[in-house]
């Protein structure tokens, strides 16, 4: 993912972006974007949404290391993509969400390689953590991952038991 972000270093033209992940659908009363654009101003830097996980599920995000918590946003002072469940510093998962300064493509544009020999944008995040504010944000709302088969199947479910036009009906 890291090398799709430094892809578009030239249209962010210096200024913060947010990065959605289309295979995490978000169901939200009030967007996940919109909740974490709104919380940004507190922030000033790195701002990404987060989602407790099992501690077995470690090992598919990446995971925040916590320097504050007020139960919703996080100070993050450090990460760890796909951690090992002992080598997880929390349970909180970043998920699908991000609001990045531009600073991250100085580390983008080393192109240093982590997880499974891939560029990884967690990486270039945590490499940042000295100079560029980072927190993570609890959204209110729900996700689903839908890069599996059950997460795919619950997202539908939840949205058709939302719509008043078949939800009677479903």
């Amino acid at each position: 993912m890291g090398h799709a972000v430094w892809c578009a270093r030239d249209l962010v033209a210096g200024e913060p972006f947010a990065v959605l992940l289309p295979d995490d659908l978000f169901h939200c009363k009030v967007p996940c974007l919109k909740q974490m654009v709104d919380e940004y101003p507190k922030t000033a830097g790195n701002l990404v949404a987060v989602e407790d996980v099992p501690q077995d599920q470690t090992s598919r995000y990446g995971i925040l290391s916590i320097a504050t918590d007020d139960g919703k946003l996080i100070r993050v002072n450090g990460m760890v993509e796909k951690p090992s469940i002992q080598d997880a510093p929390s349970c909180s998962a970043i998920v699908g969400r991000y609001i990045l300064s531009p600073e991250i493509f100085s580390e983008l544009d080393k192109q240093k390689t982590g997880a499974k020999g891939e560029i990884q944008l967690t990486d270039a995040m945590a490499a940042t953590l000295d100079r560029v504010p980072f927190h993570g944000m609890r959204f209110q709302g729900k996700r689903f991952d839908c890069g599996n088969k059950i997460g795919f199947l619950m997202a539908n479910i939840e949205y058709a038991l939302d719509r008043a036009d078949i939800s009677e009906e479903f």
